[in-house]
């Protein structure tokens, strides 16, 4: 499949995803209680026709990002003064990821960075040689360390570093799986009926904060938290949020359960209060092309913008936030 044709399907895809979810309703308030973001700028451009679409991001302490491009199968890393590196691409697959289910092409998705530079990436494919987990360490090829099922979507990836153990959503099947930091067979850590799809994409994003492993399911629209209770036991799933249509990736902004989360149908970025209200940062206005991912470092936030439906300048947006503001 060309990068044209990919990024035609990913704009189809995602017409449809909002149409299944435009039902839901909207809770976002754009403006209200204030804008708490300043300095407000694109800090990156990446090459829309060489499939470089970021998906995910794992900050360094020194604010260095590193970055799953989609379409390309490759992990970038990016300077804070934006310059781009590809550190590793991961083998293409013989189909060219044709069955890749829902989407139709292969793509790198989650990706973690542990305190010893181990980096973490999901990759999806279609096909059972090569969907799963990869491992990347300084100076050796990728490899595959934990296989997952072909029929599914590998999507969002979690680190416990406490725990030394992974955890993996996948979009498809509805599941959580979970393995160890060394690889291995995963586990199928939860399968709540919460974490399932409507049509397209189902749970996505992923983190561990504070006891628990939070998720978003796109399709519905819903922030969940899933207690981690004794022996990695997976506890019910709770909704701390709805009504955020196409919400993707998130993270915790260090004030308690506060979060800021990308809506890449809606083109927006939200702050998601500890009752689940929400309250809109971000949008087109500010530059945002379908923002997949959010990460913060200190006091600066950093977004991922794929631009899968805008088609025109998938880039990286930061600026200063005040959480208390």
């Amino acid at each position: 499949m060309s990068k044209r044709t990919l990024m035609t399907t990913l704009s189809a895809v995602l017409v449809a995803a909002a149409a299944l979810t435009a039902a839901a309703p909207a809770r976002a308030t754009p403006g209200s209680g204030g804008r708490p973001l300043t300095d407000i700028r694109i800090a990156g451009h990446f090459d829309l026709l060489a499939g470089q679409q970021p998906e995910n991001v794992a900050l360094l302490p020194d604010g260095t990002a590193y970055v799953t491009f989609a379409g390309a199968h490759q992990v970038a890393r990016i300077t804070p003064r934006g310059a781009t590196r590809i550190l590793a691409t991961l083998p293409a697959p013989a189909d060219d990821g044709v069955h890749t289910p829902v989407l139709g092409f292969a793509l790198t998705t989650g990706i973690v960075r542990s305190a010893d530079g181990t980096v973490y990436v999901l990759y999806a494919t279609g096909t059972s040689d090569l969907t799963g987990l990869w491992r990347i360490r300084p100076g050796q090829d990728p490899q595959r360390i934990a296989a997952l099922p072909a029929d599914g979507l590998p999507n969002g990836l979690a680190l416990d570093e406490r725990g030394k153990r992974l955890y993996i959503t996948d979009s498809v099947l509805g599941t959580v799986w979970t393995v160890p930091v060394t690889g291995g067979t995963p586990t199928a850590w939860s399968t709540a009926p919460e974490l399932a799809s409507t049509g397209f994409l189902g749970a996505n994003g992923a983190k561990v904060h504070n006891g628990a492993l939070w998720v978003s399911n796109l399709d519905r629209g819903t922030l969940l938290r899933i207690p981690v209770l004794p022996g990695n036991r997976a506890g019910a799933p709770q909704t701390r949020a709805s009504g955020l249509v196409g919400i993707d990736d998130f993270a915790f902004t260090g004030h308690g359960n506060q979060v800021l989360a990308a809506l890449n149908g809606p083109n927006e970025v939200v702050r998601i209060w500890p009752d689940g209200a929400s309250t809109t940062l971000l949008d087109a206005a500010d530059g945002l092309q379908g923002p997949t991912s959010i990460a913060l470092h200190h006091d600066h936030v950093y977004v991922l913008s794929a631009a899968y439906a805008t088609k025109t300048d998938p880039n990286l947006l930061r600026a200063r936030f005040n959480g208390r503001r």
